[in-house]
């Protein structure tokens, strides 16, 4: 919800701090609720449609809304959000269906990548006029949406311990770099 009210306003060091949170409490959550003793089926279930509803969110409507914002609401970019949400609705329910190739592979760009990738592309911004890269913004999130949907075979990440600490430094560092901009542009 930081990423999306931060992206309403303006503020968009702060989104990019809240989206690459939402990646980190995605993956900590998801390897905590795997540990837990004690789940039946039905809370596996619930916590299941319960993370695609916060996916749907975090890695569908925030970065829609960051584009269509920082795109200034100009129609060219809130076609490309309509874009994005329904790639990434069509890619969340794809994987609700069919679940993981051979049980380790995504088909598709799994939709955590969205906001750890927007973020990095995000850093490049004070190079460009703001013009210039919104429209950055607006063929990254495209090409984005179409890794989405496509049919490459992508490793789940987030089911390894190792990749949820250098995610875990990813999004330390990343939140010191765009604290430090929201400081100085204050």
């Amino acid at each position: 919800m930081a990423a999306i009210y931060s992206s309403i306003l303006g503020f968009y060091p702060v989104a990019m701090i809240g989206m690459i949170w939402a990646v980190a409490f995605d993956w900590a959550d998801g390897l905590i609720a795997r540990k837990m003793k004690g789940r039946n089926k039905s809370k596996q279930t619930f916590g299941g449609q319960l993370d695609v509803l916060i996916d749907i969110v975090s890695y569908g409507v925030a970065p829609a809304i960051l584009l269509s914002s920082y795109g200034e609401y100009k129609i060219i970019f809130l076609a490309a959000a309509f874009i994005i949400l329904s790639a990434s609705a069509l890619r969340l329910s794809y994987f609700s269906t069919f679940g993981l190739s051979g049980g380790t592979k995504y088909i598709g760009l799994a939709l955590d990548n969205n906001s750890i990738i927007l973020v990095f592309i995000f850093l490049f911004e004070s190079f460009f006029s703001h013009e210039i890269f919104s429209y950055i913004l607006l063929i990254s999130c495209l090409g984005i949406a179409c890794l989405n949907v496509s049919q490459i075979k992508t490793p789940k990440l987030s089911s390894n311990p190792r990749n949820v600490y250098i995610l875990g430094i990813y999004t330390i560092i990343l939140t010191s770099i765009y604290g430090w901009v929201y400081f100085l542009n204050t």
